[in-house]
């Protein structure tokens, strides 16, 4: 059993290794920029629908409190009109109004609460678009930096390949 878990460690071990040469860190990186970028359209997207829930809920939410007002004061009038039966609808229309805007306002909890959570992940989504992208570009300034010894080596040596070349047939 011990033979097959070292065999298997050792295929791993050198699948990993030709990965890990065949991975393009500027590539990965570029990857990443643009699925964080695409996630960051997606948040923003889900955050205008929840905004505009929002906004929809408030208005449903001054409608219903203008209908309790306005079903109290049909109860007052029908009280002043000696109409207990219109008195004590009214009461139950206003009651039942008040249920309706209870449960929105439980839904404007749980909508601002989203609002809220989304507004703080794209906020961090941003700051590690901002990292990945500081990233990127350090990787590219550190690349054309190695590009640019390199040419100088390859310069340095010809002259010296050059230099030994002209020694050796004089």
């Amino acid at each position: 059993m011990g033979m097959f878990t070292r065999m298997s460690d050792i295929v791993q071990a050198n699948i990993n290794a030709i990965l890990d040469k065949a991975e393009d860190p500027a590539k990965v990186i570029k990857l990443l920029i643009q699925e964080m970028e695409e996630t960051l359209v997606e948040l923003r997207s889900v955050a205008a629908t929840n905004l505009a829930e929002k906004k929809q809920v408030q208005r449903q939410a001054e409608k219903l409190q203008k209908q309790i007002n306005a079903w109290q004061s049909k109860a007052v009038l029908a009280v002043e009109k000696n109409r207990e039966d219109l008195a004590r609808a009214a009461l139950v229309e206003k009651h039942y109004s008040q249920q309706k805007l209870s449960a929105l306002t439980d839904e404007q909890n749980v909508v601002a609460e989203s609002l809220s959570t989304l507004q703080t992940d794209m906020g961090k989504m941003q700051d590690k678009l901002v990292e990945a992208r500081a990233k990127q570009n350090s990787y590219i300034y550190s690349e054309s930096a190695v590009a640019v010894r390199m040419t100088v080596k390859i310069r340095v040596n010809s002259d010296k390949i050059d230099h030994a070349h002209i020694r050796l047939y004089q």
